[in-house]
């Protein structure tokens, strides 16, 4: 199974890297972490939407809708499928503290990008989850002389106990294990894709070529 970091792919040379590491893992299936911004996809994708990403695009696979210039792409939005014998959840979007006592129907414009209370909620109600997939970080990841994670994604994590986690957003590579589940940040599309094991859940980096 093909794994992916942000790819930021409405730039035409994070497209070719895009397709790049597609072509070159051949893959049956694929998950994707967020800031996507492309969406006719080579393979079935389930992916989580980002803070950049084309909201209309994201809206309608919201509501189960198939606009015509999407393929392959499957919206995770506080939802869950199989994948690959897999159990996948996801949390679409990332935290802002003004918005996320919204609902969804208050968020308009750039303000789609972020989850919310009732977002978060729901994907707490998931169950039997093997994979998690967040844009945003949980807490005790990553550090710029700061924590950048955000509490209430530490709270699914522990919540759900999924066996790994896989994350975007901070465009680097670091790994950590939160309440027994390893969780992994993944490094963009442009330096790396990876490739996971379904079977015994092990991760391997590649260079994009």
């Amino acid at each position: 199974m093909l794994v992916l970091g942000d790819a930021h792919a409405a730039d035409p040379g994070n497209r070719e890297a895009l397709l790049a590491a597609y072509e070159a893992a051949d893959p049956d299936a694929a998950l994707h972490v967020g800031d996507l911004e492309y969406y006719d996809l080579p393979a079935p994708t389930w992916f989580v939407a980002g803070n950049n990403e084309d909201f209309e695009i994201v809206d309608a696979l919201r509501a189960g809708d198939e606009p015509p210039e999407t393929r392959n792409a499957h919206l995770l939005a506080s939802t869950a499928t199989r994948v690959a014998g897999l159990r996948v959840a996801g949390l679409s979007g990332n935290y802002a503290p003004t918005k996320y006592d919204c609902s969804r129907d208050e968020l308009d414009g750039g303000r789609r990008r972020h989850f919310t209370r009732e977002d978060v909620d729901r994907a707490a109600e998931l169950e039997d989850v093997d994979v998690f997939l967040s844009h945003e970080a949980p807490t005790g990841l990553l550090s710029y002389g700061y924590d950048p994670g955000c509490e209430h994604v530490t709270g699914l994590i522990e919540t759900l106990a999924p066996e790994l986690c896989l994350v975007g957003h901070h465009h680097t590579h670091r790994e950590t294990e939160i309440a027994g589940s390893r969780v992994v940040s993944l490094a963009p599309v442009w330096e790396r894709y990876y490739t996971l094991d379904p079977d015994r859940l092990e991760l391997d980096a590649h260079e994009t070529p």
